[in-house]
Formats: structure tokens, sequence, C-alpha cells
């Protein structure tokens, strides 16, 4: 009886699989779709149980630039038919303006006009008709005094200002933003070291005339009045805060170009190889304009520089929509692990 039970147990588990299998539905063999893992829950859900979201799945938008300003005809550009140096925006301009007009046109004015009347008094009072008998002189103690002590005189009036406009030219005062220009062939490049090592090219807006039908159609951008003068107006401009000390370091991939802005009273060599230094701080907000001063090529007149200055809460704007940051701001990816770590309060 014993070995009867074992033999019928022994059946019963042999058969169960083979009875379930017959009684159950057949289940169809899964889709690829069906057999991918089922996607994450819903933003709602996650901080339902206090997860916090991916910020990289959801990338923040670019922050929008800053509406650019019209450039004034009668700032930072030349006028037509004009004579005159360019208003000046900066300080170190002013001073080097009024040197120009108040001390170096006047004792250039009364050196030209003292020799002519010297030249004219000489042909007139000594030429040979008038004196038949030429005088045999050859020394004149007071002329000679006179000749030594006025140029003496002279170039020290020219050097006590001149020298206070160099060191002040050479000595900048503390940076309060770096950007570094490099001269190409034939375009610019600017680079924000201090604003996370952002940069970006500058070229001249050609004339509407210029574009072929193909470009006019593909929508290429052609200069306008709201960009500046013919042969000046340029893609991107150099955008820098009104009041900051802006320390330009200077250099180029190619030959030697020369960054100058007249209204600004810059000009600096870019050499290959040599990283030269200058300094501007921009009093009034405007667009202003320079070109390459150095012969770089065929193209050495169609490499403009256009510098607009802001307010400094427009100049955190546009920084931002050149995806750079401002000293001291934390970036918006850095703050997302944090985030991320910090428990949330739902959490049981």
């Amino acid at each position: 009886m014993k070995t009867l039970n074992t033999i019928l147990m022994a059946a019963a588990l042999v058969m169960a699989p083979a009875i379930a299998t017959a009684q159950a539905p057949v289940a169809a063999a899964p889709t690829p779709a069906e057999a991918a893992p089922t996607p994450p829950p819903a933003p709602d859900a996650a901080l339902a149980v206090g997860t916090a979201p991916d910020a990289a799945a959801a990338p923040a938008a670019p922050a929008p630039g800053i509406q650019h300003a019209i450039p004034d005809p009668k700032l930072g550009q030349p006028t037509p038919g004009g004579w005159l140096p360019q208003a000046q925006a900066t300080s170190v301009g002013e001073q080097a303006l009024w040197m120009h007009d108040v001390v170096l046109m006047p004792v250039i004015t009364g050196i030209t006009l003292l020799v002519m009347v010297l030249l004219f008094w000489v042909v007139v009072r000594y030429r040979a008709k008038a004196n038949p008998v030429p005088s045999r002189t050859s020394h004149n103690t007071v002329i000679e005094v006179i000749w030594t002590l006025v140029p003496v005189i002279v170039l020290m009036l020219i050097a006590v200002p001149s020298i206070k406009l160099l060191a002040r030219q050479y000595s900048p005062p503390q940076a309060d933003l770096t950007v570094k220009v490099i001269g190409n062939q034939w375009y610019w490049t600017y680079e924000y070291p201090d604003n996370g090592d952002f940069s970006f090219d500058s070229n001249m807006l050609r004339e509407k005339a210029d574009l072929t039908p193909s470009e006019l159609a593909s929508g290429a951008r052609y200069r306008t009045d709201a960009d500046g003068p013919r042969l000046l107006a340029a893609d991107e401009r150099l955008v820098v805060p009104v009041g900051a000390v802006v320390k330009v370091i200077v250099t180029s991939n190619d030959v030697i170009h020369s960054f100058a802005v007249p209204s600004f009273w810059t000009k600096m060599d870019a050499v290959p190889g040599r990283l030269n230094e200058t300094w501007f701080q921009v009093d009034k907000p405007g667009v202003y304009f320079g070109q390459c001063s150095e012969l770089c090529g065929p193209k050495h007149g169609f490499m403009p520089i256009a510098v607009e200055a802001v307010s400094k809460e427009a100049f955190a704007q546009w920084v931002a929509s050149k995806g750079g940051t401002m000293p001291g701001a934390q970036a918006p990816a850095a703050a997302a692990p944090a985030a991320a770590a910090t428990p949330s309060a739902a959490t049981n």
C-alpha cells in the first residue's frame, strides 16, 4: 500500500505542469516595444515619491540677447567732410584731445608762423640789392642765447603734459573686465576669459547690392543704417559695460594687424606670437567704430571694429545670451546636481 501511494504521488508531480499548461492561456511573444523597459515616471510622480527630476533631460533655453543700440552719426564714427578728431568717450581720450587742441596745435602754429616771418624778413632785409656790401658778422650772443633757450622752453611745455598722458595710457588701473582681441585675415575674434571664456568672430557686413540672388533668397544678412556706416558695420559687436575698466589683450593669428578705435584714443598693434596690452573706460553708452590700422593684406580695409557700451545689467544679459557667466555667478548646470542630492521632505 505504501508503494502504491508513492507511485501515485510521483505520477501527480509529473502530470501537474502539463495540466497547468493546458489550462493557462497561451501568451503571445512580446514585441520589441513591449520588451523595452518601462519609461520613467512623470515629473509629478517623481516628486510625489521624493525623487528629484533629471535636470539634464530638460536643458534651459538660452537667455535672450539685448536690443542693440542704433549708432549715433555724431558719436563714435567719422563725419562726412570732417577734419577734426572724433568726439572722445574716455577720460584718456579727452585728456589727449585737450593736449592736441590746447598744447600741440598752438605751439606748432606759433613755430610755423615764426619761421615764415623770419624767412620773409631775411629775404627782404638781406637781399643783395639792399646790401651791396654784405655784413661780416660771425657771432651774435643775443641771437645764440635766444635760439637755444626758446626751443628748450617749448620742449618743456610739451613734455610735462605729454609725460602725464603717457603715464595714464600705459599705467592702467585695476581692470574690471578682460577682453582678448585676435586679428585674422580679415576679421576679428573676441574672447571673454572673465565670463566663461566664450568667443565669437566679427566680420564686416556687406551691402545689399553686393549679395547674390541666392544669398538674398537664403536670408543672408546685409548692412542697414541700424548697423552702422558703410565699411564700418560688423555682424558682431564687442560689448562692454559703461564705466568699467576694460583691459584689452591684443594678438594675431597670421600677420600684423592693429586694433584702433579713434573715439577711445586707443591703438595697439596685434603681433603674431606676442601679447600686447591696452585699456579703455567708456563713459558714454553708444556704438563706437574703428578699423584695422596696419596694412595686413588685400582686404585690410574690410576689418571694421564695432564696440557697443551698455549698462551693467544689459551686459550681464548679453553675456548670458552668449552662454557665458558673470564673475561670482553660479552656472545653472552646476546647481542641478546639488538640488538632486538634497533629500526631499516627502520621502518617508
